[in-house]
């Protein structure tokens, strides 16, 4: 008994002094923060020494209770932050003596003025104007849920998208940037609509910029969370147009004040369907006369991403940055092309059925690390920057072909058939920048950029001869291709007037670009290099009529580098009857631009009008070669000079609470000058384009959201003819669930299924159509949802940026 009695007193002077130990916290300094009535959770709480207020002694952020511990603190003297967006931030200056420090409840006053701001700029993010150019918020646009990044495009103002996936600026193709860097992953379907947070499109660089972008550049930057705490979102769809698809993506974040650690994860899966017809005449050709052809694909692809990021700021000044995607494609193309082939007197010549499956597998990888450095006068910064991407591409195709007689009846064996394309690519980037100010009212910019490419390109086509493949040495071939940017530039900005209101603004600039590449193939017949050192000026001025209206006038040299689809001497002989490859002996296009721009903003409107000039130099354009087999070589040439001069206006309006929209238009015409060719009598001497678009937002009720969006795009000229016209319109519907955290959304994209694309060529030997309908008309449901946010809109919607 006596024992037991021990026993017992001594478990109660255990379990008092573990109370103690644990109920106490040494070296701490602890608090609940509240609104007054209620805790408030994601609280950043920092503690800073005096000494050196660059430094963070401690941080953590409140809990939902709104309670925060900082422990192991070293005796000094501190000033002690609480910030959250929306509210007031609270400082406080105290002295630490190694005692615990209880400073009770702290009350945060809400910032009404800066929650004003938010919403306004949620309202108006969607198009957020820059000095050259907009940002287009790609969250806003509800009508792409599950697609990608090619969906996006078509529907943001100035950006033309055609049938086939063709990305074009005021009638070019711009240069496109991932983050702000060259990437391998240069087909804009291995990126999901759900990863990417903002397109920048920038139709007046400065030298700041690579001088290969003709008509402008359009920067895909992807999503990268900055909410405090753990973060988290996961979005599901899943959809029908001709076939099923569907798509899922997760976003996990973890930021404190030091560190920031996000993990994100897309895929898509769809089923495709696709039907070509096209019809040729070959005027001087009697056997292969009148041709006609009709192909019809079934395609099943798959897409998955996964990015990783990490960013590390040990002080307010230094950030360093890690980026790491990962990306994996796959398509499997079924396609028939039934070819009929008739005399110049309508009478059957011949006919064939030709069946192939193609297997095609792509993987490519992204790695980045970056360095900002900021300074105590922030107009003073220092940015570098080390990337490399890779990209594998795996192209597989057994070919099976049937001839027939004028009763449809086969005749003779099947020959048989088997290509195979594999691709390999490398593109790194070294970065530096570095602006300074030289006086109260002028900064220099200037830096360096390093882009060194290298591809290699293996094309192999074999055909079946007693029951063996035998490679057919004349169209299968490596092409290696090799390529080093050196760049270095310099730009002046300046003002005059006061900070706050400057009357101008302008800036000068200069780049130089040391070029050097190189291309070989297996059997030498197209061996090239080039190496060339070319300066490229820039310059704009600006007059600020208002605080809200402006004037800018620049003018700018650039060039337009042949791409590797361009140079890759490949010919792709899919279609037999159109075989198409690239020309290893472009040259580059030199192009003087001149732009004039105009913009003014009202309390509900804005208007950005633009007025444009090109004179390019050395203009690359697709041009068919009628051979004496009946075939049409399809290649780039150099065909002359090229002069395009035109309009471009983007006007917002919002003139009920439930309602705004956006309409775009893009006019031009174009001279073109032929004088390269041979024979310019068939060539397109001058033709009017325009595009435009009209995106509507709806709020029929409290949660809800509505966006219809139309296309259209007018017959483009080419060489030789026009591409055809193309519209469609999409349609999305977006609703909150429950408090917020959760949505459910509809899109039906191309709802009149009326998207198609196609040209129609008449030249002195041949004329021919062709026209394209993929199954564009889908529906599909999707569920987001969002957790552990204070701010749980960011994930939804970006609406904010870092705080």
């Amino acid at each position: 008994m006596k024992k037991w009695k021990q026993n017992l007193v001594a478990a109660i002077i255990l379990f008092t002094i573990c109370q103690y130990s644990f109920g106490q916290k040494t070296n701490a300094i602890n608090g609940i923060i509240s609104d007054g009535k209620t805790p408030i959770e994601f609280v950043d709480v920092v503690l800073k020494p005096v000494t050196d207020t660059t430094k963070t002694s401690a941080y953590t952020v409140t809990d939902s209770s709104g309670k925060f511990i900082l422990e192991n603190i070293t005796p000094a003297e501190y000033i002690l932050k609480f910030r959250l967006i929306g509210f007031k931030s609270f400082t406080q200056k105290l002295k630490y003596t190694g005692n615990s420090i209880s400073l009770g409840n702290i009350i945060l006053k809400e910032d009404a003025n800066l929650l004003n701001t938010v919403v306004v700029n949620s309202q108006k993010k969607q198009i957020q104007k820059t000095a050259e150019g907009f940002v287009f918020n790609a969250v806003s646009n509800i009508s792409q849920s599950g697609g990608t990044a090619i969906d996006m495009l078509k529907n943001i103002p100035t950006v033309a998208v055609d049938a086939d996936d063709a990305i074009s600026l005021r009638g070019k193709t711009p240069l496109i940037l991932i983050n702000g860097k060259n990437s391998a992953i240069t087909n804009m379907n291995q990126i999901p609509a759900s990863s990417i947070e903002s397109i920048e499109i920038i139709t007046s660089p400065t030298a700041k910029y690579d001088a290969n972008a003709e008509s402008g550049i359009i920067n895909i930057k992807l999503k990268k969370n900055n909410l405090n705490g753990i973060n988290g979102a996961a979005v599901l769809g899943a959809g029908f147009g001709a076939k099923g698809r569907m798509n899922s993506s997760i976003i996990l974040n973890h930021k404190t004040d030091k560190w920031n650690v996000g993990l994100a994860y897309d895929n898509r899966f769809a089923g495709r369907t696709k039907s070509i017809k096209g019809e040729r005449t070959n005027y001087f050709i009697d056997d292969e006369h009148f041709i006609n052809q009709n192909r019809h694909d079934e395609r099943t692809e798959g897409l998955q991403n996964l990015k990783f990021n990490v960013d590390f700021s040990p002080n307010e000044k230094n950030t360093f940055s890690f980026e790491a995607l990962g990306n994996m494609e796959s398509q499997d193309n079924d396609e028939t092309l039934k070819t009929d082939v008739f005399n110049s007197s309508n009478q059957f010549y011949s006919s064939n059925k030709r069946h192939s499956l193609e297997l095609e597998r792509s993987k490519a990888a992204e790695f980045g690390f970056n360095y900002d450095r900021k300074f105590s006068d922030e107009r003073k910064s220092l940015n570098a920057s080390i990337t490399t991407s890779y990209n594998f591409h795996r192209e597989n195709t057994n070919i099976d072909t049937d001839n027939y007689d004028e009763n449809n009846a086969i005749i003779g064996d099947t020959f048989w058939q088997r290509t195979h394309n594999y691709e390999k690519e490398n593109i790194s980037n070294a970065i530096l920048n570095y602006a300074f100010p030289i006086s109260e009212k002028s900064i220099i910019e200037t830096g360096y950029k390093g882009t060194f490419r290298f591809f290699n390109s293996d094309f192999q086509s074999a055909d079946r001869i007693n029951n063996e493949y035998v490679i057919d040495p004349l169209v299968s071939t490596i092409f290696d291709f090799n390529e080093q940017i050196n760049a270095v530039y310099g730009l002046w900005n300046s003002y005059s007037g006061s900070k706050e209101n400057p009357k101008w603004k302008y800036n000068l600039g200069i780049r130089a670009e040391q070029v050097s590449n190189s291309g070989k193939t297996q059997n030498n017949s197209d061996n090239f290099s080039n190496n060339y050192l070319k300066f490229f000026p820039s310059g704009s001025i600006q007059l600020n009529l208002q605080s809200d209206e402006f004037l800018k006038f620049g003018y700018s040299k650039r060039i337009n580098r042949p791409d590797l689809d361009d140079l890759n001497p490949f010919i792709d002989i899919t279609d037999a009857l159109n075989p198409h490859g690239g020309n290893p002996y472009l040259k580059p296009e030199i192009i003087h631009i001149v732009e004039l721009n105009y913009n003014k903003e009202w309390d509900k409107y804005s208007l950005s009008g633009n007025a444009f000039y090109r004179n390019a130099n050395n203009t690359i354009r697709q041009y068919g070669t009628l051979q004496d087999n009946g075939v049409i070589l399809l290649q780039p040439q150099n065909i002359g000079n090229t002069i395009t001069y035109g309009l471009e206006s983007i006007f917002s309006f919002k003139p009920f609470s439930f309602y705004d929209a956006n309409i775009s238009v893009t006019a031009f015409e174009q001279k073109i000058n032929a004088g390269n060719l041979a024979q310019t009598e068939d060539v397109v001497k001058s033709a009017f384009s325009w595009y435009g678009k009209m995106i509507n937002n709806f709020v029929p009720w409290k949660g809800g959201k509505l966006q219809v969006i139309g296309n259209y795009n007018s017959a483009v000229a080419t060489p030789q003819g026009k591409r055809i016209p193309i519209y469609n319109v999409d349609m999305g519907f977006q609703q909150k669930l429950g408090n917020g955290n959760a949505r459910l959304g509809l899109v039906v994209t191309d709802m009149f299924n009326t998207l198609e694309s196609g040209y129609k060529n008449n030249t002195l030997l041949f004329r021919n159509n062709r026209t394209s309908k993929s199954d564009t008309r889908a529906l599909m449901v999707t569920f987001a949802y969002t957790f552990k946010s204070d701010f749980k809109e960011k994930l939804l919607e970006n609406q904010f940026s870092t705080e």
